[in-house]
């Protein structure tokens, strides 16, 4: 299921990250800054993560390049993994490649500039994203960039945007109305479970396999009875919802089928996929499905 989230800098001033994820978005991508010293890191990046983590919302982050060589990119890209330093994200940290001076640079630049910095993201660690119009993506970044890392695509104002690759992310609107937000606001939409993959994999200062159980106790494989015909009749609403996978049979036993959609909201939901589905995972849903 596809979660909205919001991306912001220093023009959006103090945000109240309460009321955004009040108002249903689940996730925050913020500008740690720009360029090759640290100096351009963003005045507001420490609050804004502070603040958004405080709030409980899922954080990522993206750097704004004015790089015109693979050399001032990976420059960056060092900057970049000082801003961000000793945080954890759930979300990518993206290279923003869009600036007017980097339109006039050939195909085979703007490549090695994507993989001079995305690379030494992910040596460090790091999930990397590539972030841009989709004309720009499209014209200017070459496919294997493009296939080697995930991509985070503007198309403002459209039903759905041109383009016709993979991408994670796409940011649908800079003129966005958020609670919490001052002005205009670019909003996003999240197709994958970056918070699972981040923490399964161990990337983005998580530790591989941090993911913890929601429950120990509870319904699980091979139990039968009314309380887990209960269960399936609630995960028959999550399937209403597009929030599983499997439309589970009217019948009182945990089977495979339960089993899988039980371990897909666990994994959602940031928790271990142990097939276990008790009074915390109960809750969660609920709350959920009432949201």
């Amino acid at each position: 299921m596809a979660v909205k989230g919001i991306d912001v800098s220093k023009w959006q001033g103090n945000v109240d990250f309460e009321k955004v994820r009040g108002a249903g978005y689940g996730f925050v991508i913020i500008n740690a800054g720009y360029g090759r010293y640290i100096s351009q890191k963003d005045g507001y990046f420490e609050d804004n993560y502070r603040k958004a983590k405080a709030a409980g919302l899922d954080i990522g982050a993206y750097w704004y390049s004015y790089a015109v060589t693979a050399r001032e990119a990976a420059q960056e890209a060092e900057i970049f993994k000082q801003a961000v330093k000793g945080k954890a994200f759930e979300y990518p940290l993206c290279f923003d490649i869009e600036d007017s001076s980097q339109r006039g640079l050939s195909n085979a630049v703007i490549g090695d500039m994507v993989d001079s910095f995305c690379g030494a993201l992910e040596k460090s660690g790091y999930y990397a994203a590539v972030y841009s119009y989709a004309d720009f993506l499209t014209k200017k970044v070459p496919v294997q960039c493009r296939r080697k890392y995930d991509v985070w695509v503007a198309a403002h104002d459209v039903a759905k945007p041109p383009y016709d690759m993979a991408y994670g992310m796409w940011q649908y609107t800079s003129t966005g109305r958020v609670n919490g937000v001052k002005g205009d606001c670019d909003c996003d939409m999240s197709y994958m479970d970056y918070p699972a993959i981040m923490k399964e994999k161990g990337l983005n200062g998580f530790k591989k396999g941090s993911a913890k159980p929601l429950d120990r106790t509870g319904y699980r494989f091979g139990d039968k009875g009314l309380g887990v015909y209960a269960l399936k009749k609630l995960l028959g609403l999550a399937y209403n919802e597009g929030l599983v996978k499997y439309k589970l049979g009217d019948h009182t036993e945990f089977g495979e089928g339960t089993k899988d959609d039980v371990d897909t909201l666990l994994e959602r939901w940031g928790y271990e996929r142990n097939g276990i589905a008790g009074e915390g995972f109960i809750r969660k849903l609920f709350t959920e499905l009432e949201n």
